[in-house]
């Protein structure tokens, strides 16, 4: 019987779940997740990764805001900080700072779609597109990529309706910003194995974390794409 083994994102822009067979993992068409854009070229980080985005991961700077406090409580002041747009803020209830930020807002989400996500756009097309990539750290070494991703449209029936279509299986994507174009990190890819979605008015966010660097656990990973939903993206 096949396990699941994660999520991949072809070239093409459709998502795939792996499957792990006999020891080996293959790729089956799935379901893309969620409300905008989850995305990504491989099978997770490249240990390898090197940038100057990530410089100054090493110099152990950062200052624990909450400590002996547990991952609950940190997600839940994140959040707060969040939806109050203090990022850096946000960060620091995780014990991690921002090492680089790239934003950009578009009006064109055709060219950056595929399958019946680009269908869909093309009769009900979008407002606005907002993407951003932030690549963040502990100070020791450890660091990761979280995207977020807010696709707006005239009135929230048709974010809704983009939101029905895009978690269909095999129904094409939003795609990120691309990391190795914008960060200047190789080898480091987005899964999908930790994101989270919201409607935001007549929008919808979807927000995606994975390691770049070193080792951030899987919880933490999954708090941070919770928490970033909320970010401003600018």
């Amino acid at each position: 019987m096949a396990q699941d083994s994660g999520w991949r994102t072809l070239p093409d822009g459709r998502r795939v779940k792996l499957r792990r067979k006999g020891g080996v993992v293959a790729a089956a068409t799935a379901v893309v997740i969620g409300g905008t854009a989850l995305t990504g070229t491989g099978l997770g980080a490249g240990a390898g990764a090197g940038s100057e985005a990530l410089a100054g991961n090493t110099a152990g700077d950062v200052v624990d805001s909450l400590p002996g406090r547990s991952l609950k409580t940190r997600k839940a002041e994140a959040r707060k900080s969040a939806e109050r747009g203090k990022t850096d803020e946000a960060l620091s209830r995780f014990k991690l700072k921002r090492l680089e930020k790239r934003a950009e807002r578009e009006t064109d989400c055709l060219t950056a779609s595929s399958g019946k996500v680009r269908e869909f756009l093309t009769h009900t097309p979008c407002t606005t597109l907002n993407r951003m990539l932030l690549a963040v750290g502990d100070g020791r070494g450890d660091a990761a990529v979280i995207s977020v991703v807010r696709v707006g449209f005239r009135t929230a029936k048709q974010a809704t309706a983009f939101e029905k279509v895009e978690r269909i299986q095999g129904s094409g994507d939003v795609r990120p910003l691309e990391i190795a174009a914008v960060l200047g990190l190789t080898g480091v890819h987005l899964t999908g194995r930790h994101y989270h979605s919201r409607p935001d008015r007549t929008g919808m966010i979807v927000a995606e974390t994975d390691p770049a660097t070193g080792h951030l656990d899987d919880s933490t990973l999954d708090a941070l794409a919770e928490v970033a939903v909320r970010f401003p993206i600018r």
